[in-house]
C-alpha cells in the first residue's frame, strides 16, 4: 500500500495529488493508494482519499504503507524515518501556488547533505521513475527490504 500525505497547509497541492492518481490510473501503481489531500481541491477518481485524518489514523497508514510519499513538511517525513521508512518527499512550490516561499525544497536539500535517506522529488513527472518497480532506481517496499536484509544475515549465518 502507498500512503501520501499532503498535510493541512491552508494552499491546494493538487500538483501530486493529480500526479499519484493519473499514475494509478495508468497501471504504474498497482499497490492500493490512500492519499490525505488536505486543501486540495483535485479529488482523486482511482485512489481511496480522505481531506484530513487523526493523529493515530496518520502514524496508522504510514505503519501500513509499504511506501510513504509526503510534502516536505519536516515532522511528517521525520516522522516517516523514525518508523524506519525512507520517504519519497514531494516538497511544496510557491511556483505552483502550494506555499508562500521554497523553504520545504531548501529544507529537504539540506536534510539530504546532512545524511538523511529520504527521496526528494523536485520534478513531479520524476516520481513515475522511483513508483514503477522495473525502474533501477525504485523505492523498494519495506517489507521487501527487511525480507531482503533477513535472508543476507541468514546466508551469513549458515556459512
Amino acid at each position: 500500500m502507498i500512503f501520501v500525505t499532503v498535510g493541512t497547509h491552508e494552499q491546494q497541492f493538487n500538483r501530486l495529488i493529480k500526479e499519484i492518481d493519473e499514475l494509478k490510473e495508468e497501471g504504474v501503481i498497482t499497490s492500493d493508494v490512500f492519499i490525505q489531500v488536505g486543501f486540495s481541491d483535485y479529488q482523486p477518481r482511482f485512489c481511496r482519499w480522505e481531506r484530513f485524518l487523526s493523529y493515530d489514523e496518520m502514524n496508522n497508514l504510514m505503519e501500513k504503507a509499504d511506501i510513504v510519499i509526503t510534502h516536505g513538511g519536516p515532522a511528517t517525513f521525520m516522522n516517516v524515518i523514525a518508523k524506519g521508512k525512507r520517504p519519497v518527499v514531494v516538497p511544496r512550490r510557491k511556483k505552483f501556488g502550494e506555499h508562500v516561499n521554497d523553504h520545504q525544497l531548501d529544507f529537504c536539500n539540506r536534510i539530504v547533505q546532512e545524511g538523511y535517506d529520504l527521496v526528494v522529488i523536485e520534478d513531479i513527472k520524476k516520481i513515475r521513475e522511483y513508483l514503477n518497480p522495473s525502474s533501477s532506481i525504485a523505492v523498494k517496499s519495506n517489507n521487501e527490504c527487511f525480507v531482503q536484509h533477513f535472508s543476507n544475515l541468514i546466508a551469513e549465518l549458515v556459512e
